[in-house]
Parts: structure tokens; sequence; C-alpha cells
């Protein structure tokens, strides 16, 4: 499967602007071959949690709204999957910060709703209710789990994706330059022994500052392709599955693994014990 991540900057207050920047950039990448496309986290607004305006709310959309829809139409139109990540409406008062999966018919065959949302330097807490799963989605012959952004902080999050079979992490991001992608993710690809793809928003949004950096990890902890930090930019790579098996058979982590002795992964922090 050809992977493709669309690195772009979503400048514009006018959501349409954006959104059909993100179409174009969509149509670049299935023209090349493209059968998964990823776009970054809020590819459709700026960033907006540097305050806890509540006018912000206002670029909450539903599942059937504007840009999902228009995103549906891409999926149809070129018979490819997209993840679209955008601040969702649930419900009266219900916020999160979702990943929707469109499949190649156009339906939204499944969502990851954001399980941490970051409380250091932006107020996400404020406007996002945190998910409470990891689902793994079929895509093709791929199963495919979802990080976004500061999860990446949360090595628990990609080993639950790893233990539920998933062989692809995505990961959208609208991340500083201060986060520098390529140290910190190649080794949750290999630890976890299973590709990673991570795409970042790039250039100024108002007040903040993305830094670019999109990469493609193999499950050997090698970056295959890596964007600029300055430019919008797609970078792709053909996802190979019998590299994967083979990196698997040289790292066996899942054999070695002792879960029974791990308690202390899940253990509330609060029973955080001193030291004797």
């Amino acid at each position: 499967m050809k992977i493709a991540l669309i690195q772009m900057e979503s400048s514009s207050p006018e959501v349409e602007e954006n959104v059909q920047k993100a179409c174009r950039h969509v149509d670049a990448a299935a023209s090349a071959g493209a059968e998964l496309v990823v776009l970054p986290e809020f590819f459709n607004v700026p960033v907006f949690t540097l305050t806890t305006n509540k006018e912000n709310f206002r670029l909450s959309e539903r599942e059937a709204g504007f840009s999902i829809r228009t995103m549906a139409g891409k999926a149809r139109e070129h018979g490819i999957y997209i993840v679209a990540t955008i601040f969702e409406e649930a419900g009266l008062g219900l916020y999160y910060d979702t990943a929707m999966v469109i499949g190649r018919t156009g339906d939204v065959e499944g969502k990851y709703r954001k399980c941490h949302p970051a409380g250091a330097g932006t107020f996400e807490k404020f406007f996002f209710r945190p998910g409470s799963e990891f689902p793994v989605f079929r895509i093709g012959e791929w199963r495919v789990g979802i990080n976004i952004c500061y999860e990446w902080r949360f090595p628990e999050a990609a080993r639950s994706l790893a233990l539920k079979g998933a062989e692809l992490i995505v990961m959208p991001f609208a991340a500083s330059p201060k986060l520098k992608l390529s140290k910190a993710l190649p080794v949750r690809a290999w630890e976890n022994v299973l590709y990673l793809a991570a795409c970042n928003k790039v250039g100024h949004e108002g007040e903040w500052q993305s830094g670019g950096g999109s990469l493609i990890v193999d499950p050997r902890g090698d970056v295959v392709e890596e964007a600029s930090s300055t430019a919008e930019e797609i970078i792709s790579a053909v996802l190979d599955r019998q590299l994967l098996f083979q990196a698997r058979l040289e790292n066996p982590v899942y054999r070695d693994r002792r879960p029974e002795i791990y308690s202390a992964v899940v253990a509330d922090v609060g029973s955080f014990e001193e030291p004797s």
C-alpha cells in the first residue's frame, strides 16, 4: 500500500479555503498513486487552542459537516482512504479531537478520539473531552491505529495499538519546531515493530508555528521519508509487508513480553511507592 502524508499550513480563517487547499494536495497525492492519504491535525482550521476563547467552539464540526463531507467526496472520487482530523462536535456540549477514517466509497468507516488532550502550553483540555479507547481499523490489507500529536509522549498508547494488531500507526500532528519528530518517533516504530507515519502541520497560523518534519518510519526504526521543516509538501512511501514480517522475526518482542510483571505500567499515579 502506498501512503502519502500531506504537510500543509492552514492559516486562513476561512474553513473552505483550508479545505480546498487540502483537496488540491489530495488530488496530487492520488495522482501519484497514493492509496491512503493522511492530513495533519486540524487541517481545516488554524491552531486555536492557545487561549480559552469560547468563540473558538464555532470551529467545531459534526461528522457530516463541510470538511469531512468534502474529504469524503475526494475519497470517493479517487477510490482512496483518507484520515482527516477535525475539532468534532459529537453532541451538544461534547467536543473531541477526532481523526476520521474515510473509506474508498466516501463513508466514514471509523473514528479515533484523542485520549490524551495536551495540558502544557495549550488549552486542549478546555476544548476537548478525552476519548477512551484505541481502535484498530482495516485499511486495505493493513491493520491501522491512530495516535494524535501529544500522544507520542505515551508509549502505552502505541503499545496498546500494537497489541491489538496494528501494523501501521498514523499520527496527525500540529506540533511546534521544538519537537524533532525524527528524533522522537523512530524508536516508537522500532520498539513496536511496525510502520509509523507522522503528518505535521507547517508554517505560521497566527501566533502558532508548526515545525513540519513529517516522516515515515519502517519497522526497523529507519526513516524512509522525511519532509522539510519549512515548506508544504507531500511525502510518500510504499509499505512492504515482507519487511514487516522479517522485522518481527528479527525483533521478537511479542514473544518475549512478560505482561504478568508489568502491573506498575497501569497503576494509578497515586500508588507510587517510595524506594526502600
